[in-house]
């Protein structure tokens, strides 16, 4: 499997780092030693002093399927949850200022949180699904999918172009505005449609 995540997704999130809002989808990739499951907590780095959270819908995959049509991509996952995209900011300004790739900063080991995943066809509104996260019991990021720039349907399809997808694939959709930093101790805990699917602490 593979983890592919979509970049500045959100108007918003683009503009608070000062980004250009995209025509195309951005996408990158964390191989799977990114993942952290079953609420497990989260160690900081020694390699950063300023990592970031960003929470964000995250789709699995069903089946495989290359050069998919935007019309058929709703049939390549059945399920949705949520996850958490760590960046090392620091470092990715770094890396960027120099004009080098990034991966260094998105896909560290544990940089990719994921929670429980729950069945699509159990939302009411699958068009519309609010999710958010709160740090130490404040309500630091809000969401609803209806204000990505580029679908999950567009972003199936765009990605198929390039890369196969295949069953088990997590793709990460992207974040709205309120990221910022983590620190030791923090107490995350993830919601989609007011569903606690995801919890756990910085160590």
């Amino acid at each position: 499997m593979k983890i592919i995540c979509i970049g500045r997704n959100y108007v918003d999130h683009a503009k608070e780092l000062d980004n250009p809002v995209p025509k195309k989808p951005i996408f990158f990739l964390k191989p799977d030693t990114a993942l952290v499951k079953n609420n497990e907590p989260f160690y900081y780095p020694e390699h950063s002093s300023d990592v970031q959270y960003e929470v964000e819908i995250v789709l699995k995959i069903s089946k495989t399927g290359k050069n998919i049509s935007e019309e058929n991509a709703h049939t390549y996952y059945q399920e949705i949850g949520i996850g958490i995209d760590f960046t090392a900011r620091d470092v990715q300004s770094q890396c960027k200022n120099k004009g080098l790739p990034w991966e260094i900063s998105k896909a560290f080991d544990q940089s990719a949180p994921i929670g429980k995943f729950i069945k699509r066809n159990t939302l009411d509104n699958q068009e519309s699904i609010n999710f958010s996260l709160t740090i130490n019991g404040e309500e630091k990021q809000k969401g609803n999918s209806s204000d990505m720039i580029f679908s999950f349907e567009n972003i199936i399809a765009y990605i198929s172009k390039f890369i196969t997808l295949v069953d088990g694939d997590l793709i990460f959709t992207g974040t709205p505005s309120g990221v910022g930093p983590i620190a030791i101790n923090d107490h995350f805990e993830a919601y989609l449609e007011g569903n606690k699917l995801l919890e756990f602490v910085v160590k």
